[in-house]
This record gives C-alpha cells, structure tokens and sequence, in this order.
C-alpha cells in the first residue's frame, strides 16, 4: 500500500476512529487501526469489539491495500507534523514507514486479516434524522445513564421507534431522563433497544450540532449511524429496559411554575455549601416561595429564595442538587414545571409549555 496526502487528510478521518481505540486490550491488533487504501478512496478502521467506528477520506492512492497500524502512535505522529505537510504513507509486509520531509518513521504492523470487523449484518431500513437533533436529544438524556450497575441494561440509552416518532431513555435508578422528537421515522410498531454507554458517548463526540444528515439502521444486536463519511456501529446491550411509562408520573398534586434559570442558579449557588458525600439539598414550598437549604457535615449553612407560581400549600422535601440541575439544565424552556404528589414522591421537572423532554427525580431523606 502506498499513498500520499496532506497531514490534515489523514489525521481527520483517525481523529473520528480513534475513541474506539481502549489502552489496554486483551487482542493486540485492536491497538491498531486498520487503514483500507482503494483507487481515490482511504478508509481508517478501528474497533473494541463493541463499538466500530469508520471514516473514510477522498485522497490519491498510488498503490492499493490494507495494513494495520498502531492508533495512538500514528496519531501523534501526524499531530506532531507541520500543518500543511505532505504526507506519504507506505506498506508493505510487517512494516510501514511514514515520511514527511526530513523526518520518516517506521512502525511495525499487524495482519489486515486479523482485524475484526462488522462488515456485513443485516441491517433493516434506514430513519433518517437531522444530526443536531439527535445529539440534542442525546445531550439531555445521556447524564441519566448508570456507570457499572450490576443491572446491565441500565448501563446505555434506551432508544424506542415507533411510528412518528424518536424516544430516548436513560436511568440510574435514582432519576429518569426522557425526551421525544416527532420525526418521520417510518416503523409499523413499536421498537426498544438499549445502547450501551460508550457508545452513546462515542456518538456525543461524532455528531455534529447542525442540520447534517444521520442515517440511522437498525439489527438484531446492533445498531449503525452513518453521519456522512463517518460510520458508527456498536453491539445492543443484551437486556429488558424498565417500563418507563410507569416511572413518569402522571398527575402531581402540588405544580410548580419558576423561571428556569433563576432557579437553576439559587440551586447552583446553595450547592456550593455541599460535597461529593453529602448532595442532599432540602427544598421548602410556601405560596409564592421556594425556599432550598443546604447544610454540609461542618454545620455550614446556604438558603437561597425564589419567586414561583406555587399555591398547592406547604411541603418540604428533599433531592440530590446535582439531580435538579441537571434536569433543569437539559430543559430549553424559559419557564419549568415541576410537579410534587407528597414528600415522599417522585417529583416530575418538565418545560411548562412542551412535554417532549421529562426529567424523573426520586426524593431524599435529609
């Protein structure tokens, strides 16, 4: 194989592939990524085993092939270059060499045939969606997902077709995150699949925030997004995702209407007081008033006040701060809903005037 191009040509298409690239692997050729050399065409290929990530550059090949090299080495090689440089790539047998200028390096390669890949699943029709949509749907659910919990299905992103319309889950246990995008997703019924983390963050990091098309492809275990020249396909966490449905509630006795922001900042600041140990933060409901209290193991003290649309009478309860904050946070509204049954209950935080995004938030002793 044998190519040359400018620097950027190359270190773009493996700066999309190589968050799948862990440190340590248990295969050596998954260190590598496989680079696929055809006529006017260079895809770079690298691989977990449970997420692959692809990208293709349009470039001159000289000579046709495929090899595998290591990622993190190339990569900081080609970042290490001068910005405008030419670049010629070669290889053949165990070794590659990289030349630019005066300097050249020679890396030791491994079989393309060795490198696992996901070429050919059967995958079923495509959805397409806008990229800045589904990433902001992403954005305002992902923080809900729960990290090594021993009930694996919580560990990834629920996504759910179903005629019309695009739905994202996540869930720790202690909070719920759920939005809905009316879209013209042509299913006939009802689907669930769960996606696991890495690869929801994978795609956090590809999709860009604009009007870029996302083709989206679904299989018995695994799922793929084409954004462009970049493809992503990552195995489906093998589990049954809670019925959600049932973790919303439907009808809070007690309704709060306050100005997104405003709260969000009063909880901000009362946090301030509070450690990764202690996040509880004590909220006061009064008609008119939200008072929120915080206290640390020091006898440190915070209380911050706010005008809200509140006359369901009083009630205390408490939260994790960071919970609420995040909720508010990946709301778009300029006011916020939020619904209580009792002390004891979950409460429900929503945008007042749009349901599409829901954020579930279980109480706290204090």
């Amino acid at each position: 194989m044998k190519l040359e191009a400018k620097r950027e040509q190359l270190l773009k298409p493996l700066q999309h592939v190589i968050g799948a690239v862990e440190r340590r692997q248990t295969l050596p050729v998954l260190s590598n990524v496989l680079l696929t050399a055809r006529e006017q065409d260079l895809t770079m290929t690298a691989t977990d085993l449970e997420v692959e990530l692809s990208a293709r550059a349009k470039l001159p090949v000289e000579v046709s092939g495929e090899i595998t090299l290591p990622a993190r080495r190339l990569h900081d090689i080609l970042r290490a270059l001068p910005e405008d440089a030419n670049v010629v790539l070669s290889g053949e047998g165990e070794k590659a060499t990289v030349r630019c200028g005066r300097s050249r390096f020679t890396l030791v390669t491994l079989p393309a045939a060795d490198f696992p890949t996901l070429e050919d699943l059967p995958f079923e029709g495509d959805i397409h969606l806008h990229q800045g949509a589904l990433r902001g749907m992403i954005e305002r659910t992902h923080f809900a997902m729960a990290q090594q919990d021993v009930r694996y299905y919580l560990n990834g992103l629920l996504l759910e077709t179903a005629p019309g319309v695009l739905r994202l889950v996540a869930t720790d246990g202690h909070r719920l995150a759920f939005q809905e995008l009316k879209t013209e997703v042509d299913v006939a019924e009802t689907r669930q699949i769960i996606v696991p983390r890495k690869g929801i963050l994978e795609l956090l990091r590809l999709l860009a925030d604009s009007d870029a098309e996302a083709v989206l492809n679904l299989s018995t275990n695994h799922i793929r997004l084409v954004l462009g020249d970049i493809r992503f396909t990552s195995k489906l966490i093998d589990g049954k995702f809670p019925d959600y449905q049932r973790v919303i509630p439907r009808d809070g006795g007690r309704v709060v209407i306050a100005d997104r922001m405003a709260l969000r900042s009063a909880l901000a600041r009362t946090g301030i007081v509070l450690n990764d140990k202690t996040q509880g933060i004590r909220l006061q409901l009064e008609d008119w008033i939200l008072r929120a209290q915080a206290q640390n193991p020091d006898q440190e003290e915070a209380e911050e006040e706010v005008e809200i649309n509140y006359s369901g009478g009083p009630l205390e309860i408490g939260f994790n701060v960071t919970y609420l904050l995040d909720a508010l946070g990946a709301l778009n509204g300029e006011l916020a809903k939020l619904s209580f049954s009792d002390a004891a209950s979950s409460c429900l935080i929503e945008e007042a005037e749009n349901q599409g995004s829901r954020h579930v938030i279980m109480p706290m002793r204090l």
